[in-house]
């Protein structure tokens, strides 16, 4: 059973996820809030599987939030958005959120997307995979971007084939099966491209992919 916390400050959000979510067999839904300090909260006695969290709240945000719930190890965040505001997908994706996904997703996307998230997965909505190639370098860096080749020179072949689709948005399960590999053996990928590029998490590779750097 996987466990979550919704953090929304519209409650016909709340109820609405909550009926999409209660009426899935392998979800259980454990507590809701309506503020980021109400999630952290939820996530400090609850220890959920995962924390569905709106950006947009009062106070604490969803970023903010999110950051506390992934320093301390309380859950894992998967973040919901209109993409509205640049700098607060910006922000998210290098607090290392595994999970973004679009409010007005279909059910069957949102509850694939938590379940991915607990297995340990990444999820971006197709929005922010193009907002990460598109938009980050420019409203983030504004720096000349290089070719992922000479980003990640230190790599080796299969290492780049694992990043490549790491910057994709794809799953770890999904990287194993376009590659032809084990799942344990593209986690094993991603934390040599972790440890010889200096990151911390899987976002800072599709980050540092289309946009030659990291801060």
């Amino acid at each position: 059973m996987i466990r979550v916390i919704i953090a929304d400050d519209d409650p016909i959000i709340v109820q609405g996820l909550s009926m999409i979510l209660g009426a899935d067999g392998d979800i259980e839904i454990i507590g809701a809030a309506d503020s980021g300090e109400g999630a952290v909260s939820l996530c400090r006695e609850h220890r959920p599987d995962v924390a569905l969290l709106d950006i947009r709240m009062p106070g604490t945000d969803g970023i903010e939030a999110a950051e506390t719930i992934i320093r301390h190890g309380l859950s894992a965040p998967l973040l919901l958005t209109t993409f509205d505001e640049p700098e607060l997908i910006a922000r998210a994706l290098m607090a290392g959120v595994q999970g973004y996904i679009l409010k007005n997703s279909p059910p069957e996307r949102i509850l694939s997307a938590i379940k991915t998230v607990a297995r340990g997965g990444a999820v971006f909505a197709p929005d922010v995979v193009n907002y990460i190639r598109d938009v980050l370098p420019d409203c983030m860096l504004g720096a000349k971007r290089e070719t992922a080749e000479n980003i990640f020179a230190e790599l080796t072949p299969r290492e780049m084939d694992v990043a490549r689709g790491v910057s994709e948005g794809l799953s770890n399960q999904e990287i194993a099966d376009r590659l032809f590999i084990s799942n344990g053996t593209v986690r094993n990928h991603i934390s040599s491209i972790l440890e010889k590029e200096g990151l911390e998490h899987r976002t800072q590779i599709a980050v540092k992919w289309y946009a030659g750097a990291v801060r």
